[in-house]
């Protein structure tokens, strides 16, 4: 049995539920200032706000769309704290619509601003927690074939999510994860099944990630965002899975148990759905935000167990479940299966 290394999984990963409010709202009890912060209204159809501590407080994006950068405080994030953050006053990171359920937030560590990083042909900004591999990367595009930029993780990550920030193109999708390899990629923005271009690729050694240019994520001039990860034993897996069309779903081994699942169909048309302890608090999980889509929370959607050593799906929806069908997904923990530390006390199914 792999053992984990990371005993206490929110040092580093949590999420968080709030309340809307006229005024702004401070939400706390995080063990560590998230460095990126996804934000979702789970009542109204309001945008999902992503706001990451190396592009600074008040700018955000948005994964359901591909509209550019906005910055605007009231909107969005006022102040990353040592436990959390203060929201602005207006949609979509706070409304006082939003009441009944309110809003969902999903919060990683990096390490703050970020600093130079000079690796490959690119310099980037980057906030790296080596850890729990994740980093936030800022860098400018080229727009030249075989760019590099450096991605500060110390081993090559799985997944890179990537936007450019100046202008309009669709967030990219890309990692090492089969079926998404080498030239393959997703849209966050969009359901679209995985597609295939030589003018996006997925190359990453232990310091750099390579791009191609004039593409989604590497726009000559213009800012771009990459949001990068690595897996880390007992703390974070990124895999695929095929579907039954069974309410006796595949199950899914992780090797914890998770505190957040997104998983996105890749034979086909599916939307992005995002799943976490935090929000149903027992068997089945069926209330879904969706990454590409601003409805509000759905509650007829996809159906997953959340389990000691992964999670298996329950019931057909296509979204999570077509026989033969298949899914990539990423995946963080609440508590490994076993730490390290004291080396056997088991974690439990909710």
């Amino acid at each position: 049995m792999a053992y984990s290394t990371i005993t206490k999984p929110k040092d580093h990963f949590d999420g968080k539920t709030y309340l809307g409010s006229s005024s702004a709202v401070t939400v706390t009890g995080l063990e560590f200032q998230p460095d990126l912060v996804w934000i979702k209204d789970r009542d109204n159809g309001n945008y999902h706000c992503l706001v990451d501590a190396v592009r600074g407080v008040g700018k955000y994006i948005q994964s359901d769309n591909t509209s550019v950068e906005i910055n605007n405080a009231s909107q969005s994030i006022s102040a990353f704290t040592s436990d959390g953050f203060t929201t602005g006053t207006a949609n979509p990171a706070n409304e006082s619509a939003s009441t009944t359920k309110g809003f969902m937030s999903w919060n990683w560590k990096g390490t703050g601003a970020g600093s130079s990083n000079t690796n490959g042909s690119i310099t980037s900004t980057v906030s790296a927690n080596t850890t729990a591999g994740f980093s936030i990367v800022k860098y400018t595009g080229n727009g030249t074939n075989n760019a590099t930029f450096g991605h500060g993780l110390g081993v090559a990550p799985k997944i890179m999510i990537g936007k450019c920030l100046g202008n309009t193109n669709s967030w990219q999708v890309t990692g090492n994860v089969s079926p998404l390899v080498e030239n393959k990629y997703f849209t966050l923005d969009t359901s679209n099944a995985i597609a295939n271009s030589t003018n996006v690729t997925f190359d990453a050694s232990a310091t750099t990630i390579k791009l191609q240019g004039g593409q989604g994520t590497n726009v000559s001039g213009q800012p771009h965002i990459a949001y990068c990860f690595a897996e880390k034993t007992g703390y974070s897996k990124f895999g695929s899975y095929v579907g039954n069309g069974s309410s006796d779903g595949p199950m899914v081994y992780t090797g914890f148990k998770p505190a957040f699942v997104m998983l996105k169909k890749s034979s086909d048309a599916g939307n992005w759905q995002m799943f976490d302890k935090k929000r149903v608090g027992y068997n089945p999980d069926n209330d879904v935000l969706r990454a590409n889509l601003s409805n509000s929370e759905c509650t007829s959607c996809v159906e997953i167990d959340i389990l000691s050593n992964g999670f298996k799906l329950r019931n057909t929806d296509g979204d999570g479940n077509t026989s033969g069908g298949t899914y990539i997904y990423m995946s963080f923990a609440e508590e490994p299966l076993v730490a390290n530390v004291g080396a056997s006390i088991p974690a439990t199914a909710r």
